[in-house]
């Protein structure tokens, strides 16, 4: 199981507690709550991408990035959270297999083939549960808004 603590509690003042939770199989993420000390994840987040070139360089760029991505999908898939990817693009893009014959350039001047994104996207989707969606930028408070209320 894992609990979000709050990061204003103060760290040392809690063992008793930690070391409980530790014993029973209760994983503590510290994160900021609006309200409480300590609460359940949610049971769906979404992480917004600018574009192609954000999503396809936490996906494939350095192999820093890479870590950090996979810990995202893997931290939310063991808290029991659906993770959705909602990358802000234009018409173009509005599924994963318009992916393909694509070229993202990064911006660290490298160049994603639009194949090697779409096959990691599916790669993530199938590992961790986690899905990705297009949207225009103009829509994508109604996106958010929308699969929210209908926890999908």
């Amino acid at each position: 199981m894992v609990i979000l603590e709050d990061t204003r509690q103060k760290v040392g003042k809690h063992d008793t507690k930690e070391s409980w939770f530790a014993d029973n199989d209760v994983e503590l993420v510290r994160s900021k709550l609006f309200a409480g000390d300590y609460c359940l994840p949610p049971t769906v987040a979404i992480d917004t991408k600018q574009n192609l070139m954000e999503i396809a360089g936490n996906m494939c760029g350095n192999v820093a990035e890479r870590r950090r991505f996979r810990e995202e999908c893997k931290t939310a898939q063991n808290a029991g959270c659906r993770l959705v990817f909602l990358v802000e693009h234009g018409k173009t893009v509005t599924e994963l297999a318009d992916l393909i014959g694509r070229r993202i350039m990064l911006g660290s001047g490298k160049v994603v083939d639009g194949e090697q994104l779409f096959n990691a996207m599916n790669t993530m989707s199938a590992r961790y549960g986690c899905s990705f969606e297009f949207c225009l930028p103009e829509l994508a408070g109604q996106r958010i808004k929308e699969i929210l209320e209908n926890g999908q």
